[in-house]
């Protein structure tokens, strides 16, 4: 439900019934005014503004429908092809696209219902009443339309959302590593493989519905494929342990556990936290291409690694509830800083800049308190000097990132 809800037809959908109800409401109404109210008004005066709306909002939809499309495709082409799905499910779009919509379908069922007399005098005014909040409500609409389209499909407002999204999913893992369950570190002997028949990423995790199949099965399971994680038919998705080691595998149960993976053919932000590093890292990446030649992108990319690293170092695990039956294993400190840092310092190694700003962020994770977070900065840290020192032709350069890098050594004598 909560994808559903994001899908740009399910709000437009929602303001179209809206829109339609709202001009079938004078009908209901209407009676009951008392007609002193209702005298001086006549029904052309509502029809003519209905003719216009209707006229005029199909227009409008049509060119922000289209404008939304070419602000994705420049997502697309300037940062990364991953990142048009959060400007497909931008609130201000799709608030925008709906109302017109809305205000569309308002317009022409009131003129249909004025056409066939479904108003009296008192249905009449309630339309027209109506019909200057929707005004008001269009003209409000479009101003903050306007203000949203100087920066959508922009390079800084793309880097701006992604980040916004991986910071919160990198909050909710820190929160929670273990969705919930136990962790573990191996898979107990005798346990039953399950395999999921699907082919394509595991875009969600059902960790309730897992640990509510463990209850009646008497066992526990072992989830071995976490969301974000390429699912096939031969990679087993979870183990099932029976604490009585004489039972066996019923009918239904491997239904079950394969109804709590979603499997979809590409990842999603929403329970990945590694997918939002990875596009993020990407759009550094594409501008250190030699085509874009861009070193400020990727240094602003780099910068904000900070931040969206900085929950796995400050946040406590405080999970909401325990889900008894289920184990399962979190993500290693190092998978994050490799989808963070391993194409940017790749690609940025014979950049000076980069390569300094890359241990600036280093140097900054290093003073983690979190063992694991300080560890892998330090190492990447020497990764990306040694990629330098080979990578840079200008002795002064080499000097230049070798002295950036000197903290290495002295947070080793410490």
């Amino acid at each position: 439900m909560k994808r559903v809800t994001k899908r740009l037809w399910f709000r437009a959908t929602l303001y179209c019934v809206v829109g339609i109800v709202t001009a079938l409401i004078g009908v209901v109404v209407g009676p009951w005014l008392p007609p002193e109210f209702t005298r001086k008004l006549g029904a052309d005066a509502v029809g003519s503004i209905l003719t216009i709306l209707a006229s005029s909002m199909l227009a409008v939809t049509t060119f922000s429908l289209s404008t939304l499309v070419s602000a994705a495709s420049a997502a697309a082409s300037g940062a990364t092809p991953r990142a048009t799905g959060l400007l497909l499910e931008d609130k201000t779009a799709q608030t925008a696209l709906s109302t017109f919509l809305g205000s569309f379908l308002f317009s022409l069922v009131g003129i249909i219902a004025l056409n066939t007399g479904l108003y009296g005098e008192g249905g009449r005014l309630v339309l027209f009443v109506v019909t200057l909040g929707v005004v008001a409500l269009i003209v409000t609409t479009l101003l903050r339309w306007i203000d949203h389209l100087g920066r959508m499909g922009r390079l800084g407002e793309t880097i701006h959302r992604v980040s916004q999204n991986c910071e919160q999913t990198m909050k909710a893992y820190a929160r929670d590593p273990l969705l919930g369950g136990q962790a573990f570190t191996a898979v107990p002997p005798g346990a039953i493989a399950i395999h999921h028949q699907q082919t394509g990423y595991i875009q969600g995790l059902n960790m309730a519905s897992l640990s509510a199949v463990a209850s009646a099965s008497d066992a526990d399971i072992y989830v071995a494929l976490r969301p974000g994680a390429f699912c096939e038919p031969t990679r087993p998705i979870a183990y099932l342990v029976f604490h009585d080691t004489d039972a066996t595998l019923k009918d239904g149960i491997t239904e079950r556990m394969c109804q709590a993976f979603d499997v979809g053919e590409e990842r999603l932000f929403d329970e990945d936290p590694r997918f939002g590093l990875i596009v993020m890292c990407e759009i550094g990446s594409r501008a250190l291409s030699a085509a874009i030649n861009d070193s400020g992108t990727a240094i602003r990319v780099v910068s904000n690694m900070v931040s969206l690293l900085q929950p796995l170092a400050c946040t406590e695990p405080s999970p909401a509830k325990v889900l008894p039956g289920v184990f399962i294993r979190p993500i290693e400190v190092q998978d994050f800083f490799e989808d963070a840092f391993l194409p940017l310092i790749r690609d940025g190694a014979g950049l000076l800049e980069v390569g300094i700003r890359l241990q600036k962020t280093f140097r900054a994770l290093a003073s983690s308190t979190n063992r694991d977070v300080a560890q892998a900065a330090v190492s990447f840290a020497r990764s990306s000097l040694s990629r330098g020192q080979a990578a840079l032709a200008f002795e002064d350069d080499r000097q230049r990132l070798q002295r950036e890098a000197d903290w290495i050594n002295s947070l080793a004598r410490t």
